[in-house]
């Protein structure tokens, strides 16, 4: 080994090797480009999160203190009552229950329908990546093209179809209408991310003797949490903040919360109780919300694999 002065820093010869100082690369004190990045991020962050604040400290206050007209300002008493009532007497139309009722049929629609859906687009999605049959290109591709039919032009035919199966004005007519109308997207992403795994990996299992379900739930499904958390999250969101379905196809007895939101917000009768109507948004986006913070980052992991891989 020998040593060699460059300057003040020695620098260390070994085996023919030049090493230098260790350690980490100093960083600039003033990058622009990372200012610029961080500059935008906090902006919109602000521009999305400041509605949110208005609406919090709004139905934290008493009706009194919204009558003051200090917007921005926190209430100095902050007091809940008004989700309590939001929840449990608010009127939503002929009846005075809240929108806890709504809440539960959101639930009763929601739960059977993510579950139905995703399964069989889980399903269609590694059949069409893994066990290819004569048509079925074709078959997706018309799948596809469904998927950008208006909702609005197939209203009536839905309403037909589910008054001749006597399911119209109740929760089965919801739940099968957003179980069929989630299936495009949903086998888009499962295909798409089922393609992109190594053949390989399915032609080990196929030496190995397993067959066509054994390789989906063995092999593939515990691999494949990413996507179905993106799946998870897509249909939760849409299903949950659904109002045309809801309110065509529920029946009054049966409306979902984001209709009995509607009612709450845009009632004409007595005073306007802006508190209530704010927390009874948040009470509505609540559910969403805290399913996508919740797995953020297995949405952010599925979505790049299920919707650019393929």
């Amino acid at each position: 080994m020998s040593e060699i002065t460059a300057g003040d820093l020695p620098i260390t010869r070994e085996r023919g090797a030049l090493t230098g100082p260790a350690g980490r690369k100093p960083k600039k004190v003033f990058d622009w480009g990372r200012i610029l990045v961080y500059s935008v991020l906090i902006i919109a962050a602000a521009f999305y999160l400041f509605p949110l604040y208005i609406m919090i400290i709004t139905s934290l206050k008493d009706l009194d203190g919204i009558r003051l007209g200090n917007l921005f300002i926190p209430p100095a008493n902050p007091s809940f009552d008004a989700w309590f009532k939001a929840w449990d007497t608010a009127c939503t139309g002929l009846y005075c229950q809240g929108i806890k009722v709504g809440f539960w049929n959101s639930v009763k629609i929601t739960v059977p329908s993510v579950i139905v859906s995703i399964s069989v687009a889980a399903i269609t999605g590694y059949t069409l990546a893994m066990w290819p049959y004569k048509g079925a290109q074709f078959f997706f591709t018309v799948l596809l093209l469904g998927s950008f039919i208006p909702y609005q032009v197939m209203l009536y035919p839905l309403v037909l179809i589910t008054a001749y199966l006597h399911i119209f004005s109740t929760l089965w007519a919801v739940i099968m209408i957003h179980t069929i109308f989630g299936m495009p997207i949903l086998v888009l992403l499962f295909r798409n991310y089922f393609i992109s795994i190594p053949p390989e990996l399915f032609k080990a299992a196929r030496v190995d003797g397993a067959g066509f379900w054994r390789i989906f739930f063995q092999v593939l499904v515990p691999m494949s949490l990413p996507i179905f958390v993106v799946a998870l999250i897509l249909q939760v969101t849409g299903i949950w903040n659904d109002f045309l379905f809801g309110v065509i196809f529920a029946g009054t007895t049966n409306f979902p919360i984001t209709v009995q939101l509607n009612n709450i917000v845009n009632s004409l009768q007595g005073v306007k109780e802006y508190n209530v109507d704010m927390a009874a948004t948040i009470l509505t986006g609540a559910v969403p919300l805290i399913i996508y913070f919740v797995s953020g980052k297995l949405f952010v992991r599925g979505i790049a694999a299920g919707a650019v891989k393929g």
